[in-house]
């Protein structure tokens, strides 16, 4: 795999690229983790929880995770890409540029990830990345999530004595 330096601005350019990196692991989403997600955000919808009423009343068939359950998985799945930033001291999430769920993700699927490099800027602080990640449903062609985020990597620090 490719090794491009976090402040190497031409370097991180060269590999913008329109072409999805490859697949990341494949991660299940089960009902268990989305009731622990239920609880620990306090969003008890019972198009997530109810699992009966899911399958009787839901446009899916069955009970969905939460869109923001999928979009905390992303460190999990670790889209793929066909290089990895070195040389930094730390990274911080910057934001996002974009974020849109298209797809539902069932109860019992499993997902995975694949992600693509869309800008790389000089910041005072270190170097602004921008990488467009899409989450499928293993098996499914339409994403269930499509994320653009922004990373600040940042130099190392002197250390004091």
């Amino acid at each position: 795999m490719q090794e491009i330096r976090f402040d190497d601005i031409d370097g991180l350019r060269s590999a913008i690229s329109e072409e999805w990196g490859p697949w990341g692991p494949e991660t299940l989403v089960s009902q268990e983790m989305i009731d622990a997600f239920a609880e620990l955000t306090g969003d008890r919808q019972w198009i997530h929880v109810d699992v009966e009423r899911a399958r009787r009343e839901s446009p899916f068939g069955g009970p969905i995770a939460h869109g923001f359950l999928t979009l905390s998985l992303l460190p999990a799945l670790r889209g793929g890409a066909s290089f990895r930033i070195v040389g930094y001291g730390n990274a911080t999430n910057y934001g996002a540029d974009g974020l849109r769920f298209l797809a539902p993700v069932p109860s019992g699927s499993k997902i995975h990830a694949r992600g693509r490099l869309v800008g790389a800027e000089a910041k005072p602080k270190g170097t602004l990345v921008t990488t467009e990640t899409a989450v499928h449903v293993v098996g499914n062609d339409k994403p269930s999530l499509l994320y653009k985020g922004l990373v600040l990597y940042n130099p190392a620090r002197a250390r004091s004595s």
